[in-house]
């Protein structure tokens, strides 16, 4: 007979009329690593926060059973006396305060009064050393790297007893090798009786990992899949997750010829004087007409501040060497002088600075060219309607209307927003930071079919990139980083993931 752990029983939630949440039966047995799948939208945290208490007993319909009574969590409090913890994308850590500050934050060790910081130390390094960490607990968190940041954000749920671990996207924002030893760890947890639970929208973390999975789609349960049983598969997943077949993630497209070199580096060096060294060293690279070049390399090897100086260099960095756009020489003293030159950027950090997420779709789609829906310095509000209507139509960007916020949007949705927003420039150079992070199978695939549309007509793309089956299936030439340094330069044919791994790691 199984041992559930946790049992959500016919759990429904709406939001303004509209279900977010329909009847969704989920359980987890005790010890195992359970993922979460499903395209944004389809209720996955919607359905963590009723567990969690950030939606309250009495907002819902249905059951929470867990360790074998019916819970009536009012808060998020709640749920942490009982011994569920969720770990968001987002990281609830002080960055101004050290490792056993926040290890302890919240949970102090006490001596009667007053905090015992002699037994805080003590016990955080034991914590550290349950999740594998190896730093002094007296390091600053703001001078740890995200991966780092994550095990101490693991530390934290784990002294406070936790019996159910929860993590949202747990790797979405880190590299290979903190991915690989963030899963190995929770490995590690199951072994030691802890029970996870994972959403995640890496299929091969979740192929690697899962005891189970159960998939959720448009707010209601598709389907439980058990890997000892030979159930979990990526075709499976793909198919129950997005209601179709997609036989290939990444869409073929016709061969072409490539047209003249657009873009070209030459020696290119960037200082950072903040840093105090130089992030990109030497760098050469060439671009032509209708190609995507992909950027690959681990976190840090200066990818983004490649792809930063070349858009009219907003970081302030001390640049060397040559570009030219077209055939000539640029030298660009802003971003708007990259944009009139034809160079667009869409930002790996859609939230922070790519969109403004207080605001409607229409009026983040026209930001970066205001000047396309004005006359005479008056905002033509018509043009900007019939401009975001274009873009939601041909970008396919599911919402009610042109006004909806783009903060309620979904990941993909408001990716396609952030595209619509710099394909509304006319670049003929479009850079794009990661563009399918933290998005869905089904999304990706969309961003992937629009990108060989956008080269079909001519324009070049460079697509920075962590995850390198994206970089290999999408890529017709690569560029390989390290360190600030461009180490080799692959071809479609040449190009594995030993091939690049070898070239990031020198």
């Amino acid at each position: 007979m199984s041992d559930y752990i946790l049992e959500m029983n016919g759990i429904t939630k709406e939001f303004t009329g509209i279900k977010a949440l329909d009847d969704v039966n989920f359980k987890v047995e005790r010890g195992e690593i359970h993922c979460l799948i499903g395209e944004n939208g389809a209720g996955k945290s919607t359905l963590m926060k009723v567990l969690s208490g950030v939606y309250p007993y009495g907002t819902y319909e249905g059951d929470i059973v867990f360790e074998g009574e019916v819970q009536k969590f009012n808060e998020i409090n709640d749920s942490v006396k009982a011994g569920i913890a969720i770990i968001y994308q987002e990281l609830a850590l002080f960055p101004d305060l050290t490792v056993y500050e926040n290890i302890f934050a919240g949970n102090e060790i006490r001596k009667g009064p007053f905090v015992d910081w002699n037994e805080t130390i003590i016990q955080a390094s034991q914590m550290l050393k349950k999740v594998k960490l190896n730093v002094d607990p007296e390091t600053l968190i703001k001078d740890l790297g995200v991966g780092k940041q994550q095990l101490v954000e693991i530390a934290k749920t784990l002294s406070k007893n936790v019996k159910l671990l929860i993590l949202d996207e747990p790797t979405a924002a880190l590299n290979e090798n903190d991915s690989e030893n963030l899963l190995e760890l929770l490995k590690e947890l199951r072994s030691q009786g802890i029970t996870c639970i994972m959403i995640s929208h890496k299929l091969k973390e979740v192929i690697s990992i899962a005891d189970k999975a159960t998939i959720l789609r448009d707010g209601q349960t598709v389907c439980t899949l058990d890997a000892h049983k030979g159930e979990i598969s990526e075709s499976v997943i793909i198919k129950n997750m997005v209601g179709r077949e997609i036989e290939d993630i990444y869409p073929k497209r016709l061969d072409h010829q490539f047209g003249d070199t657009v873009l070209e580096i030459n020696d290119w060096t960037a200082y950072d004087s903040q840093l105090g060294r130089e992030v990109v060293k030497k760098a050469d690279i060439h671009v032509k007409k209708g190609e995507i070049i992909g950027v690959a390399g681990l976190m840090g090897s200066g990818r983004t501040e490649l792809a930063l100086s070349i858009f009219g260099n907003p970081k302030n960095y001390k640049l060397q060497g040559g570009m030219k756009v077209q055939g000539q020489p640029v030298s660009f003293k802003h971003t708007s002088d990259a944009i009139k030159a034809g160079i667009a950027y869409v930002t790996e950090d859609r939230k922070g600075n790519g969109l403004f997420l207080i605001k409607d779709i229409k009026s983040n789609v026209t930001a970066a060219h205001l000047k396309g829906i004005s006359a005479r310095g008056v905002l033509n509000l018509n043009e900007e309607v019939m401009v975001g209507s274009q873009y939601k139509d041909s970008l396919h960007i599911k919402a009610s209307s042109l006004e909806q916020i783009v903060g309620n949007l979904s990941g993909g949705n408001q990716q396609k927003v952030s595209l619509g927003k710099w394909l509304f420039t006319g670049p003929k150079i479009l850079i794009l930071d990661e563009p399918t992070r933290g998005i869905d199978v089904g999304a990706k695939f969309e961003i992937y079919t629009i990108m060989n549309e956008l080269i079909k007509e001519g324009m070049s793309i460079i697509m920075i990139s962590s995850e390198l089956n994206e970089i290999i299936g999408m890529s017709d030439r690569i560029y390989v980083m390290a360190e600030g340094r461009i180490t080799g330069e692959l071809s479609k044919a040449e190009t594995t993931q030993e091939a690049i791994m070898e070239l990031a790691t020198q």
